[in-house]
């Protein structure tokens, strides 16, 4: 049965316009609050973002979870992944994130972890749409739910972080630059590297609503780049707004990506007899990065693009890492979903185990070029599965004759179609990207 409203990262759109409204909130909330209930009570979290109408959907959530007899837990401004594991650590029955991730201030959205902290099974999903199409009803006062706040989420997270490396962890000596995207991370980040000795310079950490995600964090690295040069830094950590995406700089300003993070991180597993089974990347992980984990005789799938989809690959195979290029990386013996903060420490420690710089490692092995072009669409085609597509895109892979990648995909929260073209040579698979992005936006007019 295909989806109605959830996505392959939950509910996400523009505000104002249906279902990132007020109303519909109320009813998803209520919706949420019956599927979890199924044995009378329950208890429900909620975290967010620093997005302005965070707020108002937090009070619209939590008034229809009322409604439905569920207690809720406020956390306030808090990153994705410490909603999944302060849900865990409660005993929740589910957690709730209103934020759009790595998306600018006029969009939004909700995502569910179950009580294990992870993404909601397919079919509690469907339940949620169900009851979604039925009436809202109310139960009796004397079973209304309960609103009440965690006062100290943010210190049983940062504590819980720190948690993640050994306890002799020492970072003094290291000049790190945190770029929090005027986000979730903005009091959390800070607070863990400082305490555990590193000295750190913040920006990107005045959030007003507004600002989240504008030019900084994940995927705007700029102003990281050039703080880190202007600073003498180690290296400069970015988060996305929600907290579950990191790209790093080198002390050159050179971008290190997922793919790389993930490539340090397994390799340092590897190297202390840590690392169980291989490493879960996606189909857009980079070629280069396959070949430099085959050298270290370390087993590499791919699952399709998606944290939740990694996870899934990971818990089957009971594998304990995974991550996309795009900065969602999985440490599974530390944590249930994508959580920037603990890769970016999992990076840092490995760097000071090694008395190597980032610049260094990331040189280990080189990516092959990789073009990925962004072709905006409306309305319910798939222009993936065009004809005049399909010719383009069979055609450029029989000119690359096995010495390359191509891979159309529709994103899963915008509406876009990625054009992606791998090869050995960067002219040619710019040439090929460049050729089928025009036979997408042909069909897409």
């Amino acid at each position: 049965m295909g989806r109605k409203y959830f996505g392959t990262d939950g509910i996400r759109g523009h505000v104002g316009q249906f279902p990132i409204t007020p109303e519909f909130m109320l009813r998803l909330g209520w919706a949420a609050g019956m599927a979890f209930r199924k044995h009378g009570k329950c208890r429900i979290l909620i975290g967010k973002d620093t997005r302005i109408s965070g707020y108002m959907f937090e009070s619209a959530l939590q008034a229809g979870l009322s409604a439905a007899g569920a207690d809720v837990l406020l956390l306030g401004p808090m990153p994705t992944p410490a909603v999944a594991y302060l849900t865990r650590t409660f005993h929740a029955d589910a957690g709730i994130v209103i934020s759009a991730s790595h998306n600018p201030h006029h969009d939004n959205g909700i995502k569910f972890f179950s009580g294990r902290g992870t993404k909601l099974p397919d079919e509690v999903e469907l339940m949620i749409e169900e009851l979604l199409d039925t009436p809202m009803t109310v139960v009796e006062s004397v079973q209304l739910g309960k609103v009440s706040r965690i006062n100290d989420a943010a210190g049983r997270y940062i504590e819980f972080c720190k948690s993640s490396v050994p306890t002799s962890t020492d970072f003094s000596g290291m000049k790190i630059v945190l770029d929090c995207a005027h986000g979730a991370t903005y009091k959390v980040a800070p607070s863990v590297f400082r305490e555990l000795g590193a000295e750190v310079t913040v920006i990107a950490a005045q959030p007003d609503g507004l600002n989240i995600n504008a030019g900084v964090g994940s995927t705007h690295v700029a102003q990281l780049q050039k703080a880190v040069i202007e600073q003498g830094a180690d290296l400069g950590i970015a988060f996305d707004g929600d907290g579950d995406r990191v790209m790093m700089v080198d002390h050159t300003g050179t971008q290190v990506d997922g793919d790389e993070l993930l490539y340090i991180i397994a390799a340092d597993l590897q190297d202390r007899d840590r690392l169980i089974g291989g490493v879960v990347g996606t189909l857009m992980s980079n070629l280069g990065l396959e070949l430099a984990l085959k050298a270290r005789n370390i087993p590499f799938v791919r699952a399709k693009v998606g944290d939740r989809y990694v996870m899934a690959e990971m818990l089957e195979r009971d594998w304990v890492l995974g991550g996309e290029n795009s900065g969602h990386i999985v440490c599974a013996q530390h944590v249930t979903t994508g959580d920037a903060i603990i890769a970016a420490l999992q990076v840092v420690l490995a760097l000071k185990r090694r008395g190597r710089s980032l610049a260094q490692e990331r040189m280990v092995w080189s990516k092959c070029p990789q073009v990925l072009i962004n072709v905006r669409f409306s309305g319910n085609r798939d222009p993936i599965a065009h004809p005049q597509v399909q010719a383009v895109c069979d055609s450029v892979t029989e000119r690359m004759a096995g010495r390359g990648r191509v891979l159309l995909r529709k994103s899963g929260t915008e509406p876009l179609v990625r054009v992606m073209v791998e090869g050995d040579d960067e002219n040619q698979v710019r040439s090929y990207a460049e050729e089928l992005a025009s036979a997408v936006k042909e069909v897409c007019v």
